[in-house]
């Protein structure tokens, strides 16, 4: 194993930064409700590999059986990140990070490995140009114009449930679907839910916390997911910026 990089365990979650929000002392909300959902996840061969430092270089991926995604297959590991970011960028970390992974899928036998992508790269998602390098090619595209990526090493492939193409929900209000796979959540439905409050705006927040809930979700999802007049938006965080924009459709 290349000493640079750690990967997180059971034992070693509770001393480990998690990249995305680097904190040492003060607790983070985020922060936290990703450690208690990651606890779990680990026990199910989830994956978080970082460099050993403090920066924002790591990959996550999982078995995709077990990846709380709307996508479905088998034997295929799921990539929900994989962020190199800052001065850290141009040292050829994401290429160890993802041959890491890909290693990693071959000698377990697995069948492949994908993620989630857009025919419009999404700043919340990792880059697919990227990904392309190494072969991953869109094997399914919804009607909103996300994309499932995979890089199959038999020829099977995965697809997205077809709840989640269907990509409409009853409900017209601004509504977000949203687990604890990533730390930055929190802090967004809180500023979300200030907003709305201010501008008497009604809001609705789905929790998804289990893994039947994220595999029936009727849209693309990665850790988030927006609706509003019951038409699916995005799986962007969303700034005050986004949430102005959409309210006016």
């Amino acid at each position: 194993m290349n000493e640079e990089f750690i990967n997180l365990t059971t034992e070693n979650l509770t001393s480990e930064h998690l990249c995305c929000i680097i904190r040492t002392r003060k607790p983070h909300p985020g922060v936290e409700a990703k450690r208690a959902w990651l606890l779990k996840r680990l026990e199910e061969g989830h994956v978080f590999r970082k460099l050993n430092k403090k920066a924002v270089v790591f990959i996550e991926y999982a078995p995709l059986e077990k990846a709380w995604v709307p996508i479905v297959g088998e034997n295929y590991l799921y990539i929900y990140c994989l962020w190199v970011t800052g001065e850290e960028k141009g040292k050829g970390y994401a290429k160890e990070l993802m041959e890491y992974c890909l290693a990693d899928a071959k000698s377990k036998g697995k069948s492949g490995v994908c993620m989630l992508g857009s025919q419009r790269q999404k700043a919340w998602l990792s880059d697919q140009s990227f990904a392309k390098k190494y072969g991953f090619e869109v094997v399914e595209t919804t009607e909103s114009g996300y994309e499932l990526l995979a890089l199959s090493f038999d020829g099977t492939i995965p697809h997205f449930s077809q709840s989640a193409k269907k990509e409409k929900i009853e409900n017209q209000e601004l509504t977000i679907y949203y687990d604890d796979q990533c730390p930055f959540i929190h802090q967004y439905i809180n500023m979300i839910k200030e907003y709305c409050r201010s501008q008497n705006q009604p809001v609705s927040f789905i929790y998804v916390d289990t893994l039947e809930k994220a595999k029936e979700l009727p849209c693309p999802f990665n850790n988030w997911a927006v609706f509003y007049k019951g038409q699916f938006e995005t799986v962007n965080l969303l700034n005050l910026d986004s949430i102005k924009r959409i309210l006016k459709k």
